[in-house]
């Protein structure tokens, strides 16, 4: 540590700030206060919220585009129960973050102090290792064991639980238990005196020594160098090859850039899912974007790097069963999930992907048997993208989804980073918005969480300072964040949200009423979401109609440019672009 810790925020800043961790993201209360005062106090940002789990989503974000663990810190009870979706949606998305958690006085706990509960039970499933800490002097290193536990191995979210006996100033904490002692002379005023007394000297205990933390070395697993030979030859013999990339092969994203050249290098036709999406810029002639449930089915080899087989791959059914597949995956489990692979390279998979780029004598672009396997695979891609538009054109009383999205891909910046939060308007985003570069688009990942929309938002545009931040925000999805609206304004951070309003929860609403006849549950309201935004001091647009939707979109972005978020409602046509989306 820098120099001797006052109070035990102190050390947990200090640990923060030596591991460079730039912004805390937070909503504040008695039980953390003395960690956020002391973040700010060295220069870290600390980002408050209206919602913890706002803050953990954000935490999120800022892991995912930075390559460091995100850190959230939350107050005791109900503000730990607040993060568990957010928690959880991160441990699915493989997601390195730490959440600094809140508790009752270490004396207290079990009593009945305000906001006590028993918090291991509640988190420890959703996290890599609950930190449950006793002593002052264990604050430092718990966090900086917390950080490279976040990044090693399979990524994921570690809990440090932090007594508010432990946070605070030690003359405050034992005058705080010389009062509940109180000043009787009876024998079990006595004893409750010397207990105290007792747990608070072994609280305090070698807290006065000054500790250094430096950060830990974090461990990148690697493949084998026989699974990377077994992938080579299995490559080599293929006719029709395919390469499908997700998240967990950028999650070191300071190498996005050397992923995508061994990408090239290769010359596999390739699917990117998730955080992978951009990878390889807007237009590469190696990257398809539909059909690929059959491109998988009529593929002889598949290389599935960071993947699991699971429901988005009709749990393994989608690869043939003659085809060689082959997993690259940080996760033993996730290589192997409902389908044994021919061959499972267990370790980092972007790192994978590069060795495999060195093994190949000249890479796969100079084989010319597999040229006329991408022409095909790129003929049936543009024959969609006919398709959508064709589909786009057609007028409505509103505005056209396709249309809409169409537009947006225009207009929007080469440096935008898009954030996906919603059914049915965010899936067919998915098939119209070309993200522009390396992580540069945002969703929850597997667990589909509906909710990441503002945290990621918020996490994204201090990730990347200067990019245009867009939030594609369904009407339902866009319920759990429209508060936080407040937040941008407050923290100044220019997001741009546009709302697609069709008045319901659309891909919920499509199959229900199909299968059931009912549209119980589904039905929403055309609401004045951006007067909702201006209330919070953001700008509010409404856009009705097919002519309006250019203008909106650049008068939006030149008020981000101006610094002030903004909010696009747009009123949208029902469609059946998304007929039988329903998914299991």
């Amino acid at each position: 540590m820098s120099k001797t810790a006052r109070h035990g925020g102190e050390r947990i800043a200090e640990v923060l700030l030596a591991h460079s961790v730039p912004t805390l993201f937070t909503l504040c209360g008695g039980h953390i206060s003395p960690i956020l005062s002391a973040a700010k106090a060295r220069g870290i940002r600390v980002v408050d919220v209206r919602d913890e789990a706002t803050a953990v989503f954000a935490a999120d974000a800022t892991a995912r585009l930075s390559g460091r663990p995100g850190v959230a810190a939350v107050t005791a009870g109900p503000g730990i129960s607040n993060t568990i979706t957010a928690l959880k949606n991160a441990q699915l998305a493989q997601s390195p973050l730490l959440l600094l958690g809140g508790a009752a006085p270490t004396a207290l706990q079990g009593r009945g102090a305000l906001q006590d509960i028993d918090q291991r039970p509640l988190v420890e499933p959703h996290v890599k290792r609950f930190f449950k800490l006793r002593r002052v002097r264990e604050l430092g290193p718990a966090v900086a064991e917390a950080l490279a536990l976040a990044q090693s191995g399979v990524p994921g979210p570690v809990f440090v639980e932090c007594p508010v006996d432990l946070l605070y100033d030690e003359a405050e904490i034992r005058q705080w238990y010389t009062d509940a002692a109180g000043k009787g002379t009876a024998l079990p005023d006595r004893a409750l005196r010397w207990y105290l007394n007792r747990h608070a000297q072994r609280m305090f205990d070698g807290s006065r020594t000054q500790q250094v933390v430096a950060p830990h070395a974090v461990a990148v697993p690697r493949a084998t160098d026989s699974s990377l030979q077994a992938a080579r030859d299995a490559l080599g013999k293929s006719e029709r090859p395919l390469l499908v990339i997700g998240s967990q092969a950028v999650v070191r994203c300071g190498e996005a850039d050397a992923l995508a050249a061994a990408v090239q290098s290769l010359g596999i036709p390739v699917y990117l899912s998730g955080m992978a999406r951009g990878l390889l810029g807007r237009e590469h002639p190696l990257q398809m974007r539909h059909q690929r449930r059959n491109a998988l089915r009529e593929a002889d080899c598949v290389l599935l790097a960071g993947v699991p087989c699971d429901f988005r791959l009709d749990y393994g059914k989608h690869v043939r069963r003659s085809a060689t597949l082959i997993a690259a995956n940080r996760s033993t489990r996730d290589a192997r999930l409902n389908r044994r692979p021919d061959v499972t390279a267990l370790g980092d998979a972007g790192q994978f992907i590069r060795g495999l780029a060195e093994a190949l004598p000249g890479g796969g672009a100079v084989t010319a048997r597999w040229a006329g396997w991408c022409a095909s695979l790129r003929r049936r891609d543009g024959e969609r993208e006919a398709e959508i538009d064709a589909q786009a054109a057609v007028g409505g009383e509103w505005v056209n989804p396709l249309a809409f999205f169409r537009a947006l891909e225009t207009e929007a910046a080469q440096n935008a980073v898009f954030v996906a939060d919603g059914g049915d308007f965010v899936a067919t985003a998915s098939y119209v918005l070309h993200p522009r570069a390396p992580l540069s688009w945002l969703d929850p990942g597997a667990f589909g969480t509906l909710g990441v929309g503002a945290g990621f938002a918020l996490g994204a545009a201090l990730a990347r300072p200067g990019s245009e931040v867009w939030i594609v925000w369904g009407d339902g999805a866009c319920g759990w964040g429209l508060a936080e609206i407040d937040s941008f304004v407050r923290q100044g951070i220019p997001v741009i949200a546009v709302v697609g309003n069709d008045a319901g929860w659309t891909q919920i609403a499509r199959e229900q009423v199909k299968m059931l006849h009912d549209d119980v549950a589904t039905v929403l309201a055309r609401s004045d979401y951006h007067l909702v935004a201006a209330a919070f001091g953001a700008e509010g647009l409404l856009v009705k109609h097919a002519h309006e939707v250019q203008p909106a979109l650049q008068r939006a972005r030149a008020l981000a440019r101006q610094g002030k978020p903004v909010l696009v409602n747009v009123w949208l046509d029902k469609t059946e672009f998304r007929e039988g989306s329903l998914s299991m």
